[in-house]
């Protein structure tokens, strides 16, 4: 008799395969939230291509499930397909890793490693996928039906607490810094080791496993049964065509039960045609949603701070408070109101709460790109001006009328000038105390400059750099210096240091956290050092720091290149409660629906089909993000009307369906056969009738 929980009736063995759930959803979901952020900080892909493979991992987690549930069901049985798939999880998960390490090997290497370990991972958890639950469920005995139910809420409930952890915690570990800069190898290891102990919690609990062997595979079954109608039909068509349906070409081979299941599981799959456009949408919160995180404000207050890629937990958050919502006061008020809330009108209205999702990300996303600098068009640069001269200047530019008005002496440049860029050198006329000097400048297309004046006893000279326009792509800010001094100076702003050559020198851009910094570092030979206040810096600004002499002193006088981000992060709280009310009402209502709409062992293929919308949505988010080239608010707009276009297709094939009672249906099948039985009965009596008249004649 298997061993219980103490004071329950629960067998102790489910206790090992909840805990190895848990560990298993933090690994996953806790490598899954840095992902994005990983191709495009670490790996240096752009967005597009960062979005790409973040949904080709996706789909691939979804396709393979399939490929799980055939060798459980037909070859290994369950335990041991969790076990060896558990082992290669582990392994994607190590390389993974080690491809996170920057001293190992060249930027390909890096590639390599990780998109090798992203397809283990992929075969891994695709595959444990349809087995782990189902093997829980096998652990009750059948008389234990509410203690299995208890069990799957349990089950479900420890999928939602590892993801909600581990969408927090992981994005903690890759801000840690290590070999110079976020430690991804961290942020990826601790998921490998939670992989470790899920594979050993499950093995550890296999003397008290209850384990069915293998059955075969109902999914192949229906495969067969579907593939030899339409061959049989094919074939005999033109000699029989008094068949009502083309599944009753499949009755010479297989049993009349399964072809009506069948054809009531087919009646489901065809409603499941529009479904992948909503996964399609509801799967950018870890790429897009994350993109645009990393452009906005993050900072609650001056202590707290969240990173992009945490606003993520907030689905899993709202999903456990939604649930119970919903279940106990939404769906109750809905029916005393008399409004008939049907399982297909739910996964309606789910649609279109996702897609006005989408549309209050694409109008955070408008307002969130006016802090952005665009790039110059073709045949054009970008320009800015800082006056080092101690007086007003006037610049002529041939061709032009930018810079009408004077600049001030330090003015923070209001904005980026857009000039032609020929490639050839051009004559910048600049006024400076009643005199007229010439700065040669030379441009390339879409580049960005900074022109420097600055002037001596000769008169005015002028210097140009390049700029950085882009903003940082983890959201901090970058920073530089300007030295206007004769010595070379060193900066120490937090955790990073600047060496600043002399003579209105610029350093290079470094990325620096967000936060105050009262008191920098600044040393010039011979230990003569000073503090600077630089005040705040904030999220997505690049900045110029100018070190000039005033009074005997060294100050520094910030110039801001890129404005900062303007936008709080909290306006994606409203986005993230519109998709999990979408997801509440759409998911799990679908899975629901299914269940309802399917004999009992036809359940794991509408699993499988359930898991291919998943795939096939991702493969949609793949395709738009690397064809369409849209601005990022026109990209979230088309997601949003093309799932309103769903949400009618939808709407009008589920007016034509018909909700199946599987009671009714069983009764009939029963009364069917009674039928059969009798009939056979009669032929045989009839036989026997004909053999009596025989032996008389």
């Amino acid at each position: 008799m298997a061993k219980k929980v103490c004071g329950t009736n629960y067998p102790s063995s489910i206790c090992f395969i909840v805990v190895n759930e848990f560990c298993e959803r933090f690994s996953y979901y806790g490598m899954k939230a840095v992902l994005t952020l990983y191709f495009l900080t670490y790996l240096h892909w752009d967005k597009d291509l960062s979005t790409a493979v973040y949904h080709a991992f996706s789909s691939l987690c979804y396709f393979t499930p399939i490929l799980g549930a055939v060798i459980a069901d037909s070859w290994l049985g369950k335990f041991k397909t969790i076990v060896y798939l558990s082992v290669v999880y582990v392994i994607g998960h190590v390389v993974k890793s080690v491809g996170a390490i920057p001293t190992v090997g060249t930027n390909n290497v890096h590639i390599s490693l990780s998109m090798l370990g992203l397809v283990l991972i992929a075969f891994g958890t695709g595959g444990i996928k349809p087995c782990v639950a189902a093997f829980g469920g096998d652990q009750f005995d059948e008389e234990q039906g509410s203690q299995r139910q208890k069990f799957f809420s349990i089950f479900y409930m420890s999928i939602n607490a590892g993801s909600l952890l581990s969408t927090v915690i992981t994005p903690i570990l890759r801000d840690v810094q290590c070999f110079g800069g976020d430690c991804y190898a961290l942020a990826f290891g601790v998921p490998a080791a939670l992989m470790v102990v899920a594979l050993v919690v499950f093995i550890a609990g296999s003397g008290l496993y209850k384990r069915n062997p293998p059955q075969g595979n109902i999914l192949l079954e229906v495969c067969n049964c579907i593939g030899f109608a339409i061959k049989n039909r094919w074939k005999r068509s033109k000699y029989d065509s008094s068949r009502k349906h083309w599944l009753d070409w499949a009755e010479e081979k297989y049993s009349k039960r399964l072809i009506q299941e069948v054809k009531m599981v087919l009646r489901v799959l065809v409603l499941y045609i529009p479904l992948p456009m909503f996964w399609a949408l509801f799967d950018q919160q870890g790429s897009r949603w994350t993109l645009q995180a990393t452009r906005m404000n993050m900072a609650f207050g001056e202590s707290f701070i969240i990173k992009p890629d945490q606003m993520q937990m907030l689905n899993a958050l709202l999903i456990l408070v939604f649930v119970p919502v919903f279940e106990l006061i939404v769906y109750p008020l809905a029916g005393f109101c008399r409004i008939n809330v049907t399982p297909l009108r739910k996964m309606a209205t789910g649609m279109v709460f996702a897609a006005l999702a989408f549309g209050a990300a694409a109008l955070v996303e408008v307002n969130v790109v006016r802090s952005v600098v665009d790039p110059a068009p073709a045949g054009e640069c970008l320009l800015q001006v800082l006056n080092l001269a101690h007086g007003d200047v006037r610049l002529k530019l041939p061709g032009s009328d930018a810079f009408q008005q004077p600049i001030r002496y330090l003015q923070d440049p209001p904005a980026y000038e857009t000039l032609p860029a020929s490639g050839e050198e051009l004559k910048i006329q600049v006024a400076f105390n009643g005199k007229l000097s010439e700065c040669n400048f030379t441009s390339e297309q879409q580049e960005a400059y900074s022109l420097l004046l600055y002037s001596d006893s000769t008169g005015i000279h002028c210097t140009q750099v390049t700029d950085h326009i882009t903003k940082n792509e983890d959201g901090n800010p970058l920073l530089r210096f300007l030295n206007t001094y004769p010595d070379p100076v060193n900066l120490t702003v937090g955790a990073v240091t600047f060496q600043v050559t002399s003579g209105f020198s610029v350093s290079p851009n470094q990325t620096v956290d967000r936060g105050s910094y009262p008191d920098v570092s600044c040393c010039f030979p011979a230990e003569r050092c000073s503090l600077l206040d630089l005040e705040l810096l904030d999220f997505g600004a690049s900045y110029t720091v100018v070190l000039v002499e005033e009074s005997g002193s060294v100050v520094a006088h910030k110039m801001e290149d890129v404005k900062a981000n303007d936008v709080h992060i909290a306006w994606q709280i409203p986005q993230y409660v519109l998709l999990t009310v979408g997801e509440v009402m759409f998911s799990v209502t679908g899975l629901e629906f299914s269940y309802s709409q399917a004999p009992p062992n036809m359940k794991s293929v509408l699993q499988a089909g359930w898991l291919l919308t998943v795939a096939f949505g991702n493969v949609i988010v793949l395709i738009v993000a690397e064809g369409a080239e849209l601005e990022q608010w026109k990209e979230f707009l088309l997601f949003a009307g093309l799932l309103l276009l769903v949400f009618i297709i939808f709407s009008v094939m589920a007016y034509f369906y018909t909700y199946v009672d599987l009671d009714q249906l069983d009764e009939k099948h029963r009364h069917d056969s009674g039928r059969e039985e009798d009939e056979e009965d009669e032929e045989e009596a009839n036989d026997v009738r004909l053999n009596r008249k025989s032996t008389r004649l």
